[in-house]
């Protein structure tokens, strides 16, 4: 009985054309950076954003807020999990900002969220309790831009993703907070 054997050079081959397409990909992706983004962008925000209401952004705002704040009421104090939830605080308070554009308040788009950060000396207690404040906030402001919807064109300026319309923002702000708050870690 004879044994049939995959000669060797059929794995490096594999692995050649495995390096080849995954730089490839790197090349396109820094190349095009604008390109990428916008269409990450488009599929993922401004789409699933677009065929919502205000009145549905809100409510998803709510729910995901709920398991935000269940999430870091069961964060363990350190300084890992301080550092995460004053970034989401940040994020979504810069977001809250740059939204306040869409409701003719002067925004500045191009200042970073650092600002909006909690000091680095708040207490994790104090971040539950900010995480909560800042969610209300924002579904506030939702149903602000609900009650007086700004033109479906209008955009403001994301510092990294571009050009996104008031929906997008919002979008982006729930999936921000729920991406990072799964980086939470108990006791």
């Amino acid at each position: 009985m004879s044994k049939k054997t995959t000669p060797t050079y059929v794995p490096a081959l594999v692995t050649v054309a495995t390096v080849g397409v995954a730089a490839g990909a790197a090349y396109v992706a820094r190349t095009r950076k604008k390109e990428v983004t916008g269409m990450v962008v488009n599929r993922v925000l401004e789409r699933p954003a677009g065929r919502s209401s205000y009145s549905d952004l809100g409510q998803s705002l709510e729910r995901a807020g709920t398991f935000l704040t269940g999430r870091a009421a069961r964060a363990a104090d350190t300084h890992a999990n301080r550092e995460l939830l004053a970034h989401i605080i940040g994020i979504e308070r810069w977001g809250q900002q740059r939204l306040n554009a869409a409701l003719g308040k002067p925004a500045d788009q191009t200042d970073t969220y650092h600002p909006y950060r909690p000091p680095q000396d708040t207490t994790l207690r104090d971040l539950q309790a900010l995480i909560t404040t800042t969610r209300a906030a924002t579904v506030d402001l939702t149903r602000r831009l609900g009650h007086n919807p700004p033109d479906d064109t209008l955009t403001i300026q994301h510092n990294s993703l571009g050009p996104m319309t008031p929906k997008a923002w919002l979008r982006y702000l729930t999936q921000h907070a729920d991406l990072e708050s799964r980086k939470l870690r108990g006791e």
